[in-house]
């Protein structure tokens, strides 16, 4: 019935809502989908339909009351129908400013909610997705007000308030749109910057775009020319859509700017309703239009102006207009003259000041005006008129004349405007009748010339002519004189100072004097010397004239003629005088001829001497190492320059021995007394000849490198040198083609094995070749290497009696018999075994074989090349079991249920066979699980079982039996198993090692109860009942106990403990002593550096305070200073502020307050000085204290100092074994070669122990010598050859492999060759050499009847010693004596550092030890002696120096030696063992004239004449021995 009520079609006109009867029913009607929820259920059409069933069922007869009733519940609702009190609007909003959308209902009865381009936001006040959004109002009035915060142009949109149906109100709605705008994002002139200029060419068209962007709505775009809008030029604008409703707008505007437009500025303004008007966006260009200048014009002078010579001229051009301005440009006469000039704006000036001279006459001066628009420059020219008059006037014409001639004469001026006149004066009169002519100058104004002619009168010596020029218009008047001489001749020269025939030697000097007089003018004189002109020192006087000339004679003034010419002008032939000199002079060359040029062994030469020029002739002599040689064919014949040429020539067969011999050929002038030289060097030519080496063999050592040097002597000296091996060329290069690098490689006579291999040894021949012929030399290289066991025999079985052969094949080089030994600790080798050599391969045979040989026998290789190397054989003999007892193997234990182990160990050869049993019944072992063996070969002749029992019940505990059997025998051994328990106490406690702090102990242990046992040491003072404990690592059975006193007594013992428990303490019988307490300072190491002090007076604390004390006493001065000059400065600026109005009370108050700081502060400084004075003169006391105590001290070296027993013992005991052996491993010398480690040297023990190196003493011989393998097989090497193989009869003749390395590792550094004698010679100039006339007699060479030592100045001493065959530095002993550390390092071991542990002397030759050796005397140009008298006990009775001692000077230096060491060594020269025959020992230094370098020379002979070693080397039995430069023995 409701929808019938319903018109067909209502609109509400304020909110353009329409209603339907369709859409009411419709259920996607927008009206339904907005109707409120509960106006929809309660008034929904369903309903009603249902509603009138109802009432038509009841009411159906009566259709009156259902009419009345439905107006009764409709006619309420139609009469307060809800409407808009505030409808929304319209409404535009800047971005980012706040929106409301108002929206107010009256009578509201429906829900109210915006849409946005219909989509609802929904009826919450804060819409949920827009956070900007919100509703604001009050419900219950109505008010929904929509605020946008922080509009955008995303909320540019159309809005909708709408209000939904309810208690039959219609649903009402309401638009309004929200305009959001945004002001342009910028604005630019495209290309430009903002106020950029734009640069353009007049009437060139320019277009100008203007983009204003990113606005909403689209901007407007004004343009504006200076500041008025401008609609002139052509404009075209364009709106874009850049992005959602933004725009951007471009304007294009064209013009074409002309003159005017310069300057100005064009400006794009974007229109906006966003931007405020006072805040206008613009952005401007200013034009630059450039245009051509305007016409330049000229200031500063007026056309026909006159000007004179030396007026000043500003000339001033302009041009206005032009962009750029304009470039002014100056020109005189078309030549550049100004470019310089200035702009303002647009006007340009460029001035020029000048200076008018006569050169500006008639000058056209222009002025251009152009820039870069000009196509031609603008002008603008001026011409100028000056004044001048000549500047002078000059005269020509001759200046000389005789009486009576006609001397022509003109005079002419400079250029004058106008021309100028001339007036003559000749001899004082003036000429009136002379003419002159006018012409015009090229340089401007005008030049006169005037011509006269003047007579020469007698009786006068000159003729004046003056000539004037005058400018009548300025009245300048310029002059010029010019004289005419009148000519008389001189008379004859005169020349004196040399008499006819006198003699002049050559060299001396001569002087001549030519003197003429009278003339005029004076006379010229000029020297000739054979009609070559010579300078000469001219002197003039009144009425003459003298020339000298100063002659140093020379062979070219013989019979030369001198000869003095006198003229002037008057003479038309020279007068003129002559003398002929007479000079002696020697030959200045002599030049040496050889017939023929090229000479070969076996023929004849002539050798001739051609002496140049002499007067008187010369005498020619030849000459040979200074003795006369008879020349034949001596002749003669004139020569140059009057003398004679002289020529001597002889005959010499030529040898190859002859080639580099020197002849010398001297000419001599016997009246001068000067003679020159030459000498000719024999040039031979022959081939390749190998200078004979010591030996064709070189031995090396492998790995080690190898160069072996050869030579030889040839002419021409071009030898190439090639090597070849077995026919195969060695290479010349160390590295190849492929980068690779050659292990053997030639570098001409020298061949280079950088790294030995064996395989190298072999025949190298070395051939050598020039342009005469080749030579051949075949080398032997034997390659040296360790001993290396190849092979030995198995473990050798042999029945009881049976003999045993044990083999043991070695490979080396060399390898002898002597080089194998067999060994074995505790076994009587020389009693059953004897040994055999053969084919490398060393027998040991033992006799009768039993079982005591059972054990290895060591086959032990050294041939001292390389580290010895060994192998042990073990010998079998067969032997019936034997059960090894101990303890540990005797016992067993294991807890009930556990796992027990039975262990039985035995030696037996053959391998035995085990048999458990248990009760006399064999057990079944690994049949059942109960019991298991486990058999082990521990060695090859021991042998373990172990009886295993799984879950040992206590049925099991008790006694087993093992039973070993082999083919010899057996034996039966009973094994208990217990249940497990404390330990038993152990067996034994033993000390090993004693020291002055710590003992070292070892125990035996006892059973260990069947569980893993600990062992604890208990120690006490023997004085004191107070134990200590300490407890041993797990499964150690020794300890090392320190911290202890020293020069102690303590008692050890020793306990186990396990889990279960702890054995009792061993009783307390074992005890030690520990040693005395070390020295507190100078500890030492083996390199002999001087030790280190904890304190030193001098050197730590007491220099440090006195630094303090200094540094203090300074600080406190200058603090000191600095504050009084404060307060005094202080005080005078009071003073001079107060003036005269200074109170009395300040008067008397400040001074004395500081007076009171001065003074405090000035104690103080002096209290400080005080105590400064104090620690510096302690100081020096303390020093020289120290000094004098030191000088009363003999030097000392520092050693390192081991404590062991007193006494030395060839076999060490528990009790007596030294920490030496540990401890010295740790003090190594790092400069030192680990080669090896010598095993018997660890062994020793020693009180000092020092050069802790790991080279080991040298072995020796049964006999104690050296093995000499290769006699005399040393070749000429640059690295040092191997000395064991040098047989010379010298002091090195022997030398161990340690020694060996010293040698190769060093620097063979060659003595100096001795300087040539100052023999009084002179230098000859044609020849370049240093002569000797007259010959002088030179020294005979120094001949040695016993050959030098090789080297002996680099060679350390070994074993072969210095004085005998089998003596040696350190200690060195005859039968049982005890070798003690006789290894070297460097030279010279360090000082105090060997003992000799047998006294005992075999023979007459008694060896004694010097100890502390005071300094020697080495001085490289000087000898000195002293002598060190020794007693036969070896104690040193007296030092006699017999000259100044001197820091000896370096001149071998060692790069191993440290600093100490070289003090230490440079002091001390201690160890020599020297023969004590004569009772003295001589230790000299040898001059280096003596041609040993400098060494020093010991010898125990009588007397020594430095100027001949052969004093030592002639007497019999006497033993040399040298030191180096450093004073270190060699």
């Amino acid at each position: 019935m409701l929808r019938r009520l319903l018109p067909e079609n209502c609109e509400d006109s304020k909110t353009d809502n329409s209603f339907t009867r369709g859409n009411v029913i419709d259920p996607k009607s927008k009206w339904r989908l907005w109707c409120p929820f509960q106006l929809y259920r309660m008034f929904s059409w369903h309903r009603y339909g249902r509603f009138c069933l109802l009432m038509n069922c009841r009411l159906k007869s009566n259709g009156c009351l259902q009419l009345l009733l439905l107006t009764i519940l409709i006619t309420p609702i139609l009469g307060q129908q809800q409407k808009f009190r505030v409808t929304p609007y319209d409404l535009q909003v800047l971005e980012g400013a706040e929106a409301m959308m108002r929206c107010e209902v009256s009578n509201q009865a429906g829900a109210v909610q915006w849409t946005k381009d219909g989509f609802a936001l929904g009826f919450s006040a804060v819409i949920p997705g827009f956070p900007r959004y919100s509703v604001l109002g009050d419900r219950k009035q109505g008010v929904y007000n929509l605020r946008i915060s922080n509009a955008s142009i995303t909320d540019d949109a159309e809005y909708q308030c709408q209000v939904g149906p309810a208690r039959l109100n219609s649903a009402i709605r309401a638009n309004a749109k929200l305009t959001v705008i945004s002001p342009p994002g910028s604005i630019e002139i495209q290309g430009y910057a903002h106020n950029s200029k734009v640069e353009v060419r007049e009437n060139q068209d320019l277009s100008l775009n203007c983009i204003v962007a990113n606005a909403k709505p689209p901007a407007q775009i004004i343009w504006y020319r200076g500041n008025v809008e401008y609609k002139e030029g052509h404009r075209v604008d364009k709106v874009e859509e850049t992005s959602s409703k933004r725009f951007t707008t471009k304007s294009t505007l064209d013009i074409k700017p002309n003159a005017d437009d310069d300057y100005t500025e064009y400006t794009c303004q974007a229109k906006h309703k966003a931007l405020p008007p006072d805040m206008p966006m613009r952005s401007t260009v200013q034009l630059s239009v450039l245009y051509p200048p305007g016409p330049p014009y000229i200031e500063g002078y007026t056309q026909g102006e006159i000007l004179r010579r030396g007026q000043t001229l500003e000339l001033v051009c302009r041009s206005r207009g032009g962009n750029p301005p304009a470039q002014l440009i100056w020109y005189k006469n078309g030549s550049q003259i100004r470019m310089a000039y200035r702009t303002a704006g647009r006007l340009s000036e460029n001035i020029y000041t000048f200076t008018a001279e006569a050169s500006d006459n008639n000058a056209r001066f222009r002025c251009e005006a152009s820039n870069v628009m000009s196509q031609t420059p603008l002008k603008a020219e001026i011409d100028i008129n000056v004044l001048f008059a000549p500047t002078h006037v000059s005269i020509t014409g001759s200046t000389e004349a005789r009486v009576g001639d006609l001397v022509p004469l003109a005079c002419s001026t400079a250029p004058s405007n106008p021309p100028a006149e001339i007036k003559w004066m000749v001899g004082g009169r003036q000429i009136r009748n002379a003419t002159s002519k006018t012409t015009a100058s090229p340089e401007g104004g005008w030049i006169t010339v005037s011509n006269i002619t003047a007579t020469i009168e007698p009786n006068k010596r000159s003729l004046v002519v003056i000539c004037h020029g005058l400018n009548m218009q300025l009245t300048e008047n310029v002059v010029s004189t010019h004289t005419v001489n009148i000519l008389y001749p001189p008379s004859p020269p005169i020349i004196s100072g040399y008499m006819a025939g006198q003699i002049i030697p050559a060299g001396s000097v001569q002087k001549l004097l030519c003197v003429s007089s009278g003339g005029n003018p004076l006379a010229t004189l000029t020297w000739f010397k054979n009609d070559k002109r010579v300078n000469s020192v001219i002197r003039t006087a009144d009425k003459s004239v003298s020339a000298e000339i100063t002659i140093l004679a020379n062979v070219t003034d013989n019979q030369a003629q001198y000869r003095c010419e006198a003229s002037n002008s008057a003479t038309e032939i020279p007068h003129f005088e002559t003398t002929t000199l007479s000079v002696h002079f020697a030959p200045e060359t002599v030049k040496i001829r050889v017939e023929p040029e090229e000479l070969k062994p076996d023929m004849e030469a002539t050798i001739i001497c051609d002496s140049s020029s002499s007067n008187p002739p010369a005498k020619l002599t030849w000459w040979k190492n200074g003795i006369p040689i008879e020349g034949i064919n001596n002749s003669s014949k004139p020569g140059l320059w009057g003398g004679t040429v002289s020529t001597l020539e002889f005959k010499v067969n030529i040898t190859q021995e002859m080639n580099d011999v020197v002849y010398t050929c001297q000419s001599a002038n016997e009246a001068l007394q000067r003679s020159v030289h030459e000498a000719v060097t024999l040039n031979i030519h022959y081939p390749p000849i190998f200078h004979p080496p010591p030996s064709s063999t070189a031995v090396g050592v492998e790995g080690e490198s190898l160069q072996v040097s050869i030579s030889a002597a040839a002419n021409p000296m071009s030898i190439v040198y090639s090597w070849t091996k077995d026919g195969l060329p060695v290479p010349s290069t160390s590295i190849s083609n492929g980068g690779a690098e050659h292990r053997i490689y030639a570098d001409g006579a020298n061949l280079n094995f950088t790294k030995l291999n064996r395989n190298d040894a072999g025949i190298y021949v070395c051939e050598a070749k020039n342009s005469e012929g080749s030579a051949k030399l075949n080398i032997t290289i034997v390659v040296e290497y360790g001993t290396t066991i190849k092979a030995v025999s198995e473990n050798v079985i042999v029945n009881p009696g049976e003999d045993a052969v044990l083999s043991c094949t070695v490979e080396g080089k060399p390898l002898t018999e002597e080089h194998i030994k067999w060994e074995r600790v505790a076994y009587d080798m020389s009693a059953k075994t004897t040994t055999s050599f053969m084919n490398g391969t060393s027998y040991l045979k033992i006799n009768s074989a039993q079982r005591e040989d059972v054990g290895n026998f060591r086959c032990v290789a050294d041939n001292r090349v390389a580290n010895p190397t060994n192998r042990d054989v073990l010998l079998i003999v067969k032997f019936a079991p034997e059960v090894d007892k101990s303890p540990t193997f005797l016992r067993a234990a294991s807890g009930t249920g556990e796992r027990g182990r039975l262990p039985c160990r035995a030696q037996s050869a053959p391998k035995p066979s085990f048999i458990w049993r248990q009760y006399g019944k064999e057990l079944q072992v690994n049949r059942t699980y109960k019991y298991e063996v486990e058999e082990k070969k521990i060695d090859s002749l021991t042998y373990e079982s172990t009886l295993i029992i799984e879950k040992v019940a206590p049925a099991d505990y008790g006694a087993y039996e093992c039973v070993v059997a082999n083919e010899l025998g057996k034996t039966t051994e009973t094994i208990r198993l217990d249940i497990t328990s404390q330990p038993d106490m152990p067996l034994s406690l033993n000390v090993l090692n004693v020291t002055h702090d710590s003992v070292s102990l070892a125990w035996t242990p006892g059973f260990d109860g069947g569980l893993k046992a600990s062992y604890r040491v208990r120690y006490r003072e023997a004085s004191r009942e107070q134990y200590k404990y300490i407890d041993s690592l797990p499964n150690s059975h020794k300890l090392t106990i320190t911290g202890l006193k020293a020069n102690s007594m303590y008692l050890f013992s020793v306990m186990a403990y396990n889990d279960l428990g702890k054995s009792k303490y061993l009783p307390d019988l074992q005890r030690a002593q520990t040693k005395e307490a070390p020295p507190p300072s100078k500890p030492a190491s083996s390199l002999g550096v001087p030790p280190t002090t904890s304190s030193t007076p001098l050197g730590g604390t007491s220099g440090l305070l006195l630094l303090v004390g200094v540094v203090s006493g300074i600080t406190v001065v200058l603090i000191n200073v600095f504050i009084i000059g404060c307060c005094l400065h202080k005080r005078n600026q009071k003073r001079l502020k107060r003036g005269l109005e200074i109170l009395t009370e300040e008067l008397t108050e400040d001074p004395s307050t500081h007076n009171l700081v001065i003074l405090g502060i000035s104690m103080a400084a002096f209290g400080f000085l005080v105590v400064n004075a104090a620690l510096v003169a302690w100081f020096f006391v303390h020093n020289r204290r120290k000094k004098a105590g030191s000088d009363n001290q003999p030097g000392k070296t520092a050693t390192i100092e081991m404590y062991a027993p007193s006494s030395y013992n060839d076999t060490v005991t528990g009790e007596t074994l030294s920490s030496v052996s540990e401890k010295s491993e740790s003090y190594s010398n790092e400069g030192s070669q680990v080669e090896y480690t010598d095993e018997a040297r660890k062994k020793a023990v020693s009180t000092y122990l020092v050069e802790s190196t790991d080279m080991p003493p040298p072995r020796y011989q049964k006999d104690g010598t050296m093995p000499v393998v290769y006699p005399n097989n040393i070749v000429n090497a640059r690295t040092l050859p191997h000395p064991r193989h040098n047989n010379i009869t010298n002091i090195m003749e022997h030398r161990a492999h340690d020694d060996q390395i010293l040698i190769n590792k060093g620097v063979y550094i060659p003595s100096p060759s001795p300087a040539l004698p100052q023999d009084g010679s002179y230098y000859n100039m044609n020849s370049d050499r240093y002569l000797s006339y007259p010959p002088m007699d030179y020294p005979p060479q120094l001949d040695f009847t016993v050959p030098p030592l090789p080297m002996a100045h680099l060679q350390p001493i070994s074993q072969a010693s210095i004085i005998s065959g089998n003596s040696m530095i350190g200690s060195v002993g005859r039968g049982s004596g005890t070798l003690r550390r006789g290894i070297m390092r460097g030279v010279v071991p360090p000082p105090d550092v060997t003992q000799l542990t047998n006294t005992s002397m075999v023979g007459t030759s008694n060896i004694q030890m010097l100890h502390e050796l005071h300094q020697i005397n080495i001085s490289n140009n000087s000898c000195s002696t002293q002598t060190t008298s020794i007693t036969g006990n070896g104690s040193m009775m007296s030092t006699i120096p017999s000259s100044t001692s001197k820091q000896p000077h370096g001149i071998l230096k060692d790069p191993n030696r440290t600093k100490p060491q070289q003090q230490l060594l440079s002091a001390n020269l201690v160890g020599v063992g020297v023969p004590t025959a004569t009772g003295s020992l001589q230790i000299l230094n040898i001059p280096t004239s003596a041609g040993i370098s400098g060494n020093l020379l010991m010898t125990t002979s009588g007397a020594y004449d430095p100027a001949n070693l052969s004093t030592f080397n002639g007497t019999s039995g006497a033993t040399l021995a040298y030191t180096d430069a450093d004073g270190h023995l060699v």
